[in-house]
């Protein structure tokens, strides 16, 4: 397996059935033990990985199940804005997450759109970021809703 191929599937999680995308997204939840400023990183550096990877990997306009880097970078967004590790706080971001990447409201939606690796990356990040935004608000209107 190529280093972009690898990247792709996160460590080959992207070729396990069914629900990859699901995979990919689990595989980091154990990051969240980290704290809230390196998921951020993580995020960032997953993020860039995964814009490396995609051209290397996939054919114009594909989007693959088997591709989980945006997975995995999206959840990252996700988790960065849980203040400690909680259950409580790591089920919300995760179904929150999957919930935004599988049924893809505007504007994930509109990000899905977009061509190349840039649509394959930027759909994630948007529901990793909404995920994180909701989080974010959950907080300040319930302190301590999370754990």
């Amino acid at each position: 397996m190529t280093a972009a191929r690898l990247v792709a599937t996160l460590g080959g999680v992207g070729l396990l059935r069914p629900g990859p995308g699901t995979w990919g997204s689990a595989l980091v939840l154990p990051l969240v033990l980290l704290g809230p400023l390196p998921c951020l990183v993580l995020a960032a550096l997953v993020t860039l990985a995964g814009f490396w990877a995609a051209p290397r990997v996939l054919k114009a306009d594909e989007d693959p199940g088997w591709f989980v880097a945006d997975e995995g970078a999206g959840m990252l967004l996700a988790l960065a804005a849980l203040p400690a590790p909680s259950w409580i706080g790591v089920a919300l971001a995760f179904v929150t997450f999957r919930a935004l990447d599988i049924a893809k409201p505007w504007p994930v939606s509109w990000a899905d759109r977009q061509t190349g690796a840039l649509g394959v990356m930027l759909d994630d990040l948007v529901a990793g970021a909404i995920a994180a935004g909701a989080l974010l608000a959950l907080q300040l209107l319930w302190p301590g809703a999370l754990g």
